[in-house]
């Protein structure tokens, strides 16, 4: 059983039907692995972008925070002289 199958293979067309084979078979796990690089990399880049927008949010939250009145008193200065 095996004798003939070895010598299918052996013979020159069935080795470059073979080849030809591995060839595609190469080029598709490649064009796969590009995809799958791909997709990674575009979901590394929506998490920075959020990551980004989260870190300026925070940014504008502690600039508005040192900005706050220190006491009830100075909240009440202020709003009497209207700049709140």
């Amino acid at each position: 059983m095996t004798g003939w199958i070895t010598a299918f293979l052996a013979s020159g067309p069935a080795r470059k039907a073979l080849g030809l084979l591995l060839i595609a078979l190469t080029i598709a796990l490649f064009v796969l692995n590009l995809r799958r690089a791909g997709e990674r990399a575009g979901r590394l880049a929506e998490r920075l972008s959020t990551s980004e927008r989260t870190h300026e949010i925070q940014r504008h939250m502690l600039d508005a925070a040192t900005r706050r009145p220190a006491d009830r008193d100075a909240l009440a200065q202020r709003m009497r002289n209207a700049r709140f």
